[in-house]
């Protein structure tokens, strides 16, 4: 089982002496990754399906990692998730292959439709179309990341005659990891993804979710090239060695633990909490 970070640009770990103090903790501990969070916006009031309050801090996750990349050499930066359909797809394409290239090609890029409708109405992006723009973003972005010539054509994006440079540190850029558990999810992950991602979910849900991946396997084809998919997931309830021995028995391979403390130092002793018993 590997072990990942949740949340290391966020709420209590969002100022720079803190995300560097916890990230250079959990490498030395064994951790094998750092996820971030994101909202662009949040709804203020909140209001539900809404995770968090509107004055929650979150900071952009690619400046994040970037940052974090500067002090750290072994961990692998992931976000989790990035908002795809709320972007645009050739720069955040520039964005994430710069990321990649500065970290020494650590960079994994979990990526989401979203949920929040007041997001995407604060950006101007139509809320029904997210994941029509997240299967075509996919597309695009590999194509500038590994194409001599880059040349696409689709609804949402356009582009022939161009060249984005430098190209990812990873050949054909860094893996990308589907989050969400709608049947959309799952077949884009196990369609166009290396990896899925199960946010907040108990073992019953984790196990749904596992069988829905197989049945999108039954029902779509997986190009070899993406290899076997990697299934993570953020538990909603502290771990214990037999939670983990259920979760690997289902084919998790990651576990996101979400940080827990209000302080550097309770910050700080999760890690070590979590690293000591489990890492």
């Amino acid at each position: 089982m590997k072990y990942g970070l949740f949340g290391i640009n966020s709420g209590f770990c969002s100022t720079p002496q803190t995300i560097r103090s916890v990230s250079i903790a959990a490498e030395e501990a064994g951790f094998e990754s750092l996820w971030t969070a994101e909202h662009v916006v949040l709804p203020d009031p909140q209001e539900p399906p809404s995770p968090a309050p509107p004055l929650t801090p979150i900071l952009h996750p690619s400046t994040a990692l970037s940052f974090i990349a500067g002090f750290t050499s072994r961990v692998q930066l992931c976000t989790g998730i990035t908002l795809l359909a709320q972007r645009n797809a050739v720069v955040l394409a520039k964005e994430m292959a710069s990321l990649d290239l500065l970290s020494g090609g650590r960079l994994t890029l979990g990526i989401g439709a979203g949920y929040l409708k007041a997001e995407f109405d604060a950006l101007g992006v139509t809320f029904a179309e997210r994941g029509a723009r997240s299967d075509e973003y996919i597309d695009a972005m590999r194509e500038l990341w590994s194409s001599e010539h880059p040349e696409y054509s689709g609804r949402f994006v356009n582009f022939s005659s161009i060249q984005s440079r430098p190209l990812p540190a990873q050949t054909g850029g860094p893996d990308i990891v589907v989050g969400g558990t709608s049947d959309a999810a799952l077949r884009r992950a196990v369609t166009k993804a290396q990896g899925w991602y199960g946010f907040a979910l108990d073992h019953d849900a984790s196990a749904k979710a596992v069988e829905g991946l197989k049945r999108a396997a039954d029902q779509n084809a997986r190009m070899n090239s993406l290899g076997e998919l990697e299934i993570s997931i953020t538990p909603r309830h502290p771990l214990t060695e037999e939670s983990i021995n259920q979760y690997e028995e289902m084919g998790v391979s990651r576990l996101i633990v979400p940080m827990n403390g209000q302080t550097e130092d309770e910050l700080l002793a999760f890690v070590d909490q979590i690293a000591t018993e489990f890492i």
